[in-house]
Protein backbone atom coordinates (compact mmCIF):
# COMPACT_ATOMS: atom_id res chain seq x y z
CA UNK A 1 0.00 0.00 0.00
CA UNK A 2 1.57 3.30 -1.00
CA UNK A 3 -0.08 6.61 -1.69
CA UNK A 4 2.11 9.79 -1.97
CA UNK A 5 -0.21 13.01 -1.48
CA UNK A 6 0.26 16.63 -2.57
CA UNK A 7 -2.45 18.62 -0.85
CA UNK A 8 -2.70 22.38 -1.79
CA UNK A 9 -4.60 25.71 -1.51
CA UNK A 10 -4.30 29.25 -0.28
CA UNK A 11 -2.61 29.70 2.94
CA UNK A 12 -5.70 29.82 5.78
CA UNK A 13 -7.22 27.05 3.85
CA UNK A 14 -6.13 24.71 6.71
CA UNK A 15 -4.19 22.24 4.63
CA UNK A 16 -0.95 21.71 6.45
CA UNK A 17 -4.06 20.13 9.16
CA UNK A 18 -5.19 17.91 6.33
CA UNK A 19 -1.50 17.00 5.99
CA UNK A 20 -1.18 16.08 9.64
CA UNK A 21 -4.42 14.77 10.07
CA UNK A 22 -3.32 11.94 7.21
CA UNK A 23 0.21 11.36 8.33
CA UNK A 24 -1.12 10.90 12.67
CA UNK A 25 -4.24 8.76 11.53
CA UNK A 26 -1.28 6.52 9.19
CA UNK A 27 0.71 6.19 12.41
CA UNK A 28 -1.98 5.39 14.65
CA UNK A 29 -2.91 2.77 11.88
CA UNK A 30 0.44 1.12 12.17
CA UNK A 31 1.66 2.48 8.64
CA UNK A 32 4.92 4.28 7.98
CA UNK A 33 4.11 8.29 7.12
CA UNK A 34 5.95 11.18 6.09
CA UNK A 35 4.84 14.81 6.05
CA UNK A 36 6.59 17.57 5.15
CA UNK A 37 4.40 20.97 4.96
CA UNK A 38 5.68 23.68 2.89
CA UNK A 39 6.17 27.49 4.50
CA UNK A 40 6.22 30.64 2.70
CA UNK A 41 4.80 33.36 0.99
CA UNK A 42 1.25 31.57 1.37
CA UNK A 43 0.75 33.26 5.00
CA UNK A 44 -0.19 36.63 2.54
CA UNK A 45 -2.58 34.59 0.77
CA UNK A 46 -0.41 32.64 -1.77
CA UNK A 47 -0.37 28.57 -2.40
CA UNK A 48 0.10 26.44 0.77
CA UNK A 49 1.12 22.82 0.11
CA UNK A 50 2.60 19.69 2.36
CA UNK A 51 3.02 16.33 0.57
CA UNK A 52 2.20 12.96 2.65
CA UNK A 53 3.00 9.60 2.68
CA UNK A 54 1.01 6.83 3.90
CA UNK A 55 3.22 3.62 2.92
CA UNK A 56 2.92 -0.47 4.42
CA UNK A 57 7.00 0.35 3.73
CA UNK A 58 9.52 2.67 5.16
CA UNK A 59 9.72 5.60 3.90
CA UNK A 60 12.65 6.49 2.16
CA UNK A 61 12.33 10.51 1.56
CA UNK A 62 9.62 12.48 2.01
CA UNK A 63 10.00 14.42 -1.37
CA UNK A 64 7.04 14.00 -3.63
CA UNK A 65 7.95 15.15 -7.32
CA UNK A 66 5.11 12.91 -8.81
CA UNK A 67 2.29 12.38 -6.22
CA UNK A 68 -0.20 9.50 -6.77
CA UNK A 69 -3.07 11.90 -5.22
CA UNK A 70 -3.06 15.66 -5.67
CA UNK A 71 -5.76 17.64 -3.67
CA UNK A 72 -5.92 20.88 -5.04
CA UNK A 73 -8.39 23.35 -2.64
CA UNK A 74 -8.02 26.22 -5.15
CA UNK A 75 -6.66 26.91 -8.82
CA UNK A 76 -3.59 28.05 -8.52
CA UNK A 77 -3.04 25.10 -6.53
CA UNK A 78 -4.65 22.83 -9.20
CA UNK A 79 -2.44 25.11 -12.10
CA UNK A 80 0.88 24.39 -10.10
CA UNK A 81 0.16 20.88 -9.18
CA UNK A 82 -1.82 18.82 -12.05
CA UNK A 83 0.82 18.19 -14.53
CA UNK A 84 2.51 16.48 -11.58
CA UNK A 85 0.59 13.82 -11.21
CA UNK A 86 1.60 10.67 -11.72
CA UNK A 87 -0.50 8.54 -15.36
CA UNK A 88 -3.80 7.28 -13.23
CA UNK A 89 -3.53 8.74 -10.08
CA UNK A 90 -6.13 11.01 -8.54
CA UNK A 91 -7.05 14.70 -8.16
CA UNK A 92 -9.75 15.80 -5.95
CA UNK A 93 -10.34 18.76 -6.84
CA UNK A 94 -12.14 21.76 -4.72
CA UNK A 95 -15.24 22.61 -7.59
CA UNK A 96 -16.31 25.81 -5.67
CA UNK A 97 -13.28 27.51 -6.45
CA UNK A 98 -11.77 25.69 -9.11
CA UNK A 99 -13.68 26.93 -12.62
CA UNK A 100 -11.83 24.99 -15.27
CA UNK A 101 -11.69 21.41 -16.10
CA UNK A 102 -9.22 19.13 -15.57
CA UNK A 103 -7.11 19.27 -19.00
CA UNK A 104 -5.80 15.34 -18.60
CA UNK A 105 -7.79 12.42 -19.46
CA UNK A 106 -5.52 9.51 -17.86
CA UNK A 107 -6.19 10.47 -14.18
CA UNK A 108 -8.85 9.88 -12.41
CA UNK A 109 -11.11 13.19 -11.00
CA UNK A 110 -13.08 13.54 -8.11
CA UNK A 111 -14.91 16.94 -8.12
CA UNK A 112 -15.86 18.20 -4.47
CA UNK A 113 -17.96 21.24 -3.33
CA UNK A 114 -16.19 22.04 -0.70
CA UNK A 115 -16.43 25.64 0.12
CA UNK A 116 -20.18 25.15 -0.57
CA UNK A 117 -20.82 22.26 1.73
CA UNK A 118 -18.36 23.89 4.42
CA UNK A 119 -21.12 26.85 4.10
CA UNK A 120 -23.95 24.60 4.40
CA UNK A 121 -22.84 23.67 7.81
CA UNK A 122 -21.85 27.24 8.65
CA UNK A 123 -19.04 27.28 8.63
CA UNK A 124 -16.50 28.02 5.45
CA UNK A 125 -13.08 27.10 7.34
CA UNK A 126 -14.53 23.23 7.41
CA UNK A 127 -14.22 23.12 3.78
CA UNK A 128 -10.61 21.76 4.24
CA UNK A 129 -12.68 19.08 6.27
CA UNK A 130 -14.98 18.34 3.37
CA UNK A 131 -12.70 18.05 1.01
CA UNK A 132 -10.52 15.39 3.26
CA UNK A 133 -13.54 13.09 3.53
CA UNK A 134 -13.76 12.73 0.11
CA UNK A 135 -9.92 11.91 0.02
CA UNK A 136 -10.16 9.27 2.67
CA UNK A 137 -13.31 7.74 1.45
CA UNK A 138 -11.77 7.61 -2.41
CA UNK A 139 -8.48 6.66 -1.30
CA UNK A 140 -8.93 4.19 1.59
CA UNK A 141 -5.14 5.13 2.32
CA UNK A 142 -6.78 5.59 5.78
CA UNK A 143 -10.21 4.81 7.74
CA UNK A 144 -12.11 7.46 8.82
CA UNK A 145 -12.63 6.56 12.40
CA UNK A 146 -8.73 6.92 12.45
CA UNK A 147 -8.76 10.61 11.13
CA UNK A 148 -11.92 11.40 14.08
CA UNK A 149 -9.52 9.70 16.57
CA UNK A 150 -6.34 12.01 15.05
CA UNK A 151 -8.80 15.02 14.75
CA UNK A 152 -9.51 14.51 18.86
CA UNK A 153 -6.12 14.53 19.23
CA UNK A 154 -4.76 17.29 17.14
CA UNK A 155 -7.57 19.89 18.35
CA UNK A 156 -7.95 21.36 21.83
CA UNK A 157 -10.78 19.18 23.87
CA UNK A 158 -12.15 22.10 25.03
CA UNK A 159 -13.80 23.14 21.38
CA UNK A 160 -15.91 20.20 21.36
CA UNK A 161 -18.58 22.05 18.87
CA UNK A 162 -15.30 22.27 16.52
CA UNK A 163 -14.59 18.60 16.68
CA UNK A 164 -17.88 17.84 16.02
CA UNK A 165 -18.48 19.95 13.53
CA UNK A 166 -14.97 18.83 11.79
CA UNK A 167 -16.51 15.55 12.18
CA UNK A 168 -19.61 16.06 10.30
CA UNK A 169 -17.76 18.19 7.52
CA UNK A 170 -15.59 14.93 6.72
CA UNK A 171 -19.00 12.94 6.42
CA UNK A 172 -20.01 14.89 4.15
CA UNK A 173 -17.06 14.91 1.78
CA UNK A 174 -17.26 11.19 2.46
CA UNK A 175 -20.91 10.77 1.71
CA UNK A 176 -19.46 13.13 -1.88
CA UNK A 177 -18.13 9.55 -3.12
CA UNK A 178 -20.03 6.78 -1.03
CA UNK A 179 -23.38 8.49 -2.37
Amino acid sequence: MLDEIIIAGFGGQGVLLMGRLIAQAGMLEGKHVAWMPSYGPEMRGGTANCTVIVSSEEVASPVVPNPITLIAMNQPSLDKFEPMVVKDGIIVVNQSLVSRDISRDDIQVVKVPANDIANELGNLRVANMVALGTYIARSKSVKMETVFEALEQTLDKRQEKIIALNKEALKRGEKIVTG
